[in-house]
């Protein structure tokens, strides 16, 4: 067997919103320069509300065979459009990165000689200088911690949007079904054989972060209640807890009584302790709700994506995507 034959694939996974103005010229630079020679691209569109859709069949027409292109039929987030386009992937090595170029399409060659040299399962990029906004780098913190408490990440390692993965682990991740997928949270159930290394990060060539308030609490509630039931533990020692504060509250009124003190009826304590354990409460009777209410659409089969439209083609996709 010739050393052609026996290198590695590669395919890279873009996901794309709003990246009308970036998704060709990152395209052509990394079928320019592909960081393998057996690199196809995968791209997936999240509900673009801009000219992405034309961009991306553009690329298909530029580049016939090298491109795959998938249209979403609604916006289903990134992970979401990260597992469609692991499913289409067919290469030995995936890697899945940005379509603003604030990963250097450069760096995934690296991502992937430092995976097929050391035989790991998956390699992060790890920023030596974020470039992301204000919000998303306190999201991307506050998400660090979480995850190291929740779903023991080793505390080193970030987990970082720009990342390679492995034929065996890829096929492990897109074996999960669920309708709220996270792919580190799946790394991490799968493996412990990662690799970190230090990568270049861009501004944005153009437009802004699809990232909102509101999908970064999203993706934190799927860490929270898909990969861990460290909530509902914490929600049974913080019960124990108050359990044990009213059991003293008790105890001191009925010393009082005993010892015959004059006591003033404290109508604020009794106010405002009335309110932090209604608020306790209803925060646990929250946090019960979105454990029911992700198994119900899990029970029901809601899907992690739908794919209205597929165009182009490489190598033959490792799991068919989803139709509705």
């Amino acid at each position: 067997m010739s050393q052609a034959a026996a290198s590695p694939t590669l395919t890279i996974v873009i996901p794309v919103y709003n990246a009308e103005q970036s998704i060709g010229r990152l395209v052509d630079a990394l079928v320019a320069q592909p960081p393998l020679p057996g690199t196809d691209v995968v791209l997936v569109n999240d509900g673009s509300r801009d000219g992405s859709h034309r961009e991306c069949l553009a690329c298909c027409d530029r580049h016939p065979g090298r491109v795959t292109y998938l249209r979403l039929a609604r916006n289903f987030g990134e992970h979401g459009a990260v597992m469609a386009g692991l499913c289409q992937a067919g290469g030995d090595y995936v890697v899945v990165m940005d379509d603003d170029f604030q990963n250097p399409p450069h760096e995934a060659a690296r991502l992937v000689e430092t995976a097929v040299a050391g035989g790991f399962d998956v390699v992060y990029g790890a920023f030596r200088e974020k470039c992301h906004g204000t919000l998303r780098n306190w999201g991307s913190a506050f998400n660090d911690r979480v995850a190291t408490w929740l779903l023991g990440k080793p505390r080193h390692l970030y987990l970082s949007s720009f990342k390679c993965l492995s034929r065996f682990l890829v096929e492990r991740i897109i074996a999960y079904a669920g309708p709220s997928p996270y792919v580190d949270g799946l790394i991490l159930r799968v493996t412990d054989n990662i690799a970190q290394i230090d990568v270049e990060h861009c501004p944005r060539r153009a437009g802004r972060s699809g990232y909102t308030l509101w999908k970064l609490i999203r993706l934190w509630l799927t860490m929270f209640v898909n990969f861990s039931v460290a909530p509902l533990r914490l929600s049974a020692v913080l019960g124990l807890g108050v359990s044990a504060f009213g059991l003293l509250m008790a105890g001191w009124s009925l010393l009082e009584k005993l010892l015959g003190l004059d006591v003033p009826t404290g109508w604020t304590t009794l106010y405002v302790t009335v309110v932090i354990f209604a608020g306790i409460q209803l925060v646990m009777l929250g946090l019960l709700g979105e454990y029911v209410g992700r198994g119900l659409l899990e029970a029901n089969r809601a899907p992690q994506f739908v794919v209205r439209e597929v165009h182009g083609g490489g190598r033959p996709p490792a799991r068919e995507p989803r139709r509705w």
